[in-house]
């Protein structure tokens, strides 16, 4: 283990220093600008973003990853008859029954909800008109 240590790190210091060696060393006008554009920046990279964004990117994943099957079964449709068939079948009817359930609990509302926004504006205008 330990030899196999040293032959890493051999390595790494090798490619390294190729790397500086045979790289370009060339110190154009924009060299030291983001991306060379030319552009300089304006203000923090770091966005906050709303947690439901991740729970809707991560749903995406993984039904995507559940398309991949479907697919395979796809592949494999005439090898595997009736019985893949009610297989898959079920297997989509779990898909729909868990995308009926996120819809119904608001994991798929990411954007503004325009019922409460009326809801708490007629609020505001009854209150201001007593």
């Amino acid at each position: 283990m330990l030899l196999y240590a040293i032959v890493v790190v051999i390595l790494l210091v090798a490619i390294l220093f190729l790397s500086y060696i045979l790289g370009q060393h060339h110190h154009d006008r924009a060299t030291d600008k983001p991306y060379e554009g030319g552009i300089e920046q304006t203000g923090s990279a770091r966005l906050r973003f709303s947690a439901q964004f991740y729970l809707v990117a991560m749903l995406f994943v993984i039904f995507d990853v559940e398309a991949v099957f479907i697919i395979l079964w796809a592949l494999g449709f005439y090898e595997l008859g009736w019985y893949g068939y009610a297989g898959v079948a079920i297997f989509i009817g779990q898909l729909v029954v868990v995308l009926i359930y996120e819809w119904g609990i608001g994991a798929l509302d990411i954007g503004i909800d325009a019922k409460k926004i009326l809801k708490k504006y007629k609020e505001l205008t009854s209150h201001s008109v007593n």
